[in-house]
């Protein structure tokens, strides 16, 4: 009785001390096995790389996904109330150089292709076209800036930042001098977006107002828009 007690206990001790050993090995030898994901799952990544620590000035290039618009406030016969007038092009290029000590770099400008604005109304592009900015004489908008305020000394890459950005606004052959007020988006990607505005009245560039077919009147203020998106090099 006693022995055959002995020997059972025996029996479970060995197979314990190998499951034990085998363990070790697998943990010890196979841990590469162990930490792959079964297939067909995704493996689990770490957390994404730190933020590119800000820079004294940047570059930064116009790229796909920026536009330019205009909008004027403007009366319709027959409609009690006014209506806003907004016409849109995709087509604007250019370079924006920050220096160090935060000045704007020469050669820095931006230029908006006039010729591709488009409203919700064929009548009114043809007139804004032809009359307003006479864009076979005059086909571009072109921006010079000249002083950037708002932005800190080290250019950051995350976050929001106001800017203000002055310079030289050519419309129409007139030149004048415009502040853009605006908001700036830093991407991980390397990338500036946001939109900036300003204001003149149709006289700050000779331009003539739109005189169309149910059009009562227009206000005399228009608003320049530009949403940009930069690659920063």
């Amino acid at each position: 009785m006693d022995f055959k007690w002995v020997v059972r206990g025996s029996k479970a001790s060995f197979a314990g001390a190998l499951g034990v050993v085998l363990a070790g090995v697998l943990v010890a030898g196979g841990t590469g096995v162990l930490a792959q994901a079964p297939a067909g799952q995704p493996q689990r990544q770490g957390p994404p790389p730190p933020p590119t620590p800000p820079t004294a000035g940047a570059h930064l290039e116009i790229v796909d996904g920026s536009a330019a618009s205009y909008r004027v406030t403007e009366q319709l016969v027959g409609i009690s109330f006014p209506n806003d007038a907004v016409g849109t092009t995709p087509t604007v290029a250019g370079t924006l150089g920050i220096g160090a000590d935060g000045s704007i770099t020469a050669g820095s400008k931006l230029t908006i292709d006039l010729r591709n604005l488009k409203s919700d109304q064929e009548q009114r592009d043809g007139y804004v076209r032809n009359r307003t900015l006479e864009t076979e004489k005059y086909p571009y908008a072109e921006f010079v800036p000249t002083k950037i305020q708002g932005l800190p000394l080290m250019i950051p890459t995350q976050g929001q930042t106001g800017f203000q950005l002055t310079g030289n606004l050519t419309i129409h052959g007139v030149t004048k001098e415009v502040t853009f007020q605006g908001i700036a988006t830093y991407g991980r990607d390397s990338t500036v977006a946001g939109r900036a505005k300003t204001s003149f009245t149709f006289g700050t560039f000779g331009l003539t107002k739109p005189t169309i077919a149910r059009l009562m009147s227009v206000d005399d203020k228009i608003e320049l828009e530009v949403v940009f998106r930069f690659k920063r090099s």
